[in-house]
């Protein structure tokens, strides 16, 4: 029978120097929990992941606050950080490098080893055997959503989150449930890039058939994002393209194109940041038990587990590559089948602060003025696709391919029988069980990951010269001299704005760029696809590791 006893839900929140949006997402929290009680113990842990030490006063400060408003508010520090890995055994400590870090720093080491952190912190809470789900979210979200409305989009607290995952994990076979995010994209900059200079040359030909004085026409109903709008290689995941979006005005009241224009000159820097300024998702309510569904990938800004999952850390979290829960998802697919679910229970996703116009922090992005260098976060991602790609072949159980990657790879039948950990790296079963290759060896992984990366360089390559092309075809459009932002003195600003867009395009995009040069490199591709390997050879290992260390601590 199941047990009706509402479970504890703990909301474990790594952050690192983001102060303002660390409060926005606690105060909505506050605000939700005011408007829909929750019968179970709701409370938080807030994993510091800081190099700033004025950030993490200030977050230390911000879960006092949410604590005497009435939710239990934890800040894990740097220093009770060191204290849970020092715990662990001699032994164990170096041999789990790859997942909480090697003990030199506690300061910006990573979203993946800051929530595997976290996890140990967890694992004593389960001493006391009371239901608990554990909910890791995002800093730059809220507990809310947006939705599409006549007047534009608006923020409602239309979801009861708690209630929600408590009636699905009480009444489906569930352990782990991922949400998704509306309003701004979970993916880089860097692989949008493609699909947001079209966007903006519609905009440009389009105002180019426009009076400037006439009022603005970009307003009305306008198409909304879904999974596959935002990236630039949709078909890699199984999603058709999407086609050209046009913008949708966001200014009120009576203005006229010149307006529209200037606003839409202000946008296009947030896109660096991660925000998409044509292409936007809107929460659609649904029946939300209809919603539930086998899952294939984590979204690791909103995914939810029961206590006895601790066992299933971020994996590969030294390497610090994007893709992390996309290939999180892809082993747990495989090793819990339909006890790994989806539902719509996404969070409002908030790249920048409004005052800053931009993130308070993001790894792999440099700024120098006004210039922006997103080569960090564009190799993370690149090799983070490798990995990703890497390991679906080996827990789908595809052979390796001698020829490069396509999209056929993606999408292999799944096993009919219920896989475990040493099935990773299997080719298919069939029945009577048979494992082929069932323990592959360094060498081999090393092959299959080569032939990976070669794959996805050339759907690099080739994204790469198409998304050159179309920063020399938005240059033109926007120098042509007879269009009549070119003829209007009262534009110079945000003439300035749009000119230093597209000299940030070019500096990340085109061919000199520095991120393409980075993963042209030889000696660098060679030093990532090593790691990339040795870490998968190690897995089953590290597994091991991490559950014995866990049970260990546990039972002390």
């Amino acid at each position: 029978m199941t047990d009706p006893t509402p479970h504890d839900i703990v909301i474990v929140v790594p952050v690192a120097d983001r102060p303002r949006h660390l409060s926005e997402c606690l105060n909505t929290l506050l605000e939700l929990i005011r408007r829909y009680p929750y019968a179970g113990k709701v409370s938080v842990l807030v994993a510091e992941d800081s190099l700033d030490t004025d950030s993490i006063d200030r977050h230390r400060a911000i879960t006092a606050s949410v604590t005497q408003q009435g939710i239990a508010t934890h800040h894990l520090g740097p220093d009770e950080q060191k204290a849970l890995v020092d715990a662990l055994p001699q032994e164990a400590r170096a041999a789990l490098a790859d997942i909480i870090g090697d003990g030199t720093t506690y300061a910006h080491k990573g979203a993946s080893i800051t929530r595997n952190i976290a996890y140990l912190w967890l694992n004593r809470l389960q001493a006391d055997g009371r239901k608990r789900l554990f909910w890791f979210i995002d800093s730059d979200q809220e507990f809310r959503v947006n939705v599409a409305a006549d007047s534009g989009e608006q923020q409602v607290y239309a979801i009861d989150y708690c209630n929600a995952l408590d009636r699905i994990f009480n009444e489906t076979p569930a352990k782990i449930l991922t949400g998704k995010v509306v309003g701004d994209p979970p993916v880089s900059p860097a692989v949008m890039a493609g699909n947001f200079l079209d966007d903006v040359a519609a905009f440009l030909t389009d105002m180019a058939q426009c009076a400037p004085q006439q009022p603005c026409s970009f307003h009305g109903a306008g198409r909304h994002a879904d999974d596959a709008a935002y990236h630039d290689m949709a078909g890699l995941f199984g999603f058709k393209a999407a086609e050209v979006f046009r913008y949708q005005c966001t200014l009120d009241g009576a203005h006229d194109h010149a307006a529209c224009y200037t606003d839409f000159a202000r946008k296009l820097a947030h896109f660096f940041d991660g925000e998409h300024p044509t292409r936007r998702s809107v929460y659609e309510d649904a029946d939300l038990m209809a919603t539930v569904k086998p899952a294939r990938t984590i979204y690791t800004g909103n995914y939810v587990f029961t206590a006895d999952c601790l066992d299933w850390f971020i994996p590969f979290a030294a390497l610090r590559l994007r893709m992390a829960g996309p290939t999180l998802g892809r082993i747990i697919k495989a090793e819990l089948g339909e006890q790994f679910v989806s539902a719509n229970l996404p969070m409002l996703h908030k790249r920048t602060v409004e005052e800053l116009g931009q993130s308070e922090f993001r790894p792999g992005i440099e700024r120098a003025a006004a210039r922006v260098d997103l080569s960090g976060e564009f190799e993370r991602q690149y090799f983070g696709d490798v990995m990703l790609f890497s390991m679906q072949r080996l827990t789908v159980g595809c052979a390796p391919r001698t020829n490069t990657l396509d999209t056929a790879t993606v999408g292999c039948a799944p096993r009919t029988n219920t896989p475990d950990t040493a099935t990773v790296g299997c080719a298919p079963r069939t029945e009577p069980q048979t494992v082929r290759n069932a323990h592959p060896t360094r060498d081999e992984i090393g092959t299959l990951v080569a032939d990976v990366e070669t794959g996805m360089h050339e759907m690099y390559a080739t994204k790469h010269r198409e998304i050159a092309d179309k920063i020399d075809r938005l240059r033109a459009l926007f120098d042509a001299p007879e269009h009549w932002w070119r003829q209007d003195a009262g534009l110079d600003q945000a003439l300035a704005l749009f000119k230093n867009f597209i000299d940030n395009m070019q500096n990340n995009f085109g061919d000199d760029s520095r991120a393409w040069q980075i993963v042209n490199g030889a000696a660098h591709r060679a030093r990532r696809l090593s790691a990339i390997a040795e870490a998968i050879s190690r897995y089953r290992e590290d597994r091991d590791t991490w559950h014995s260390a866990l049970t260990k601590v546990k039972t002390e």
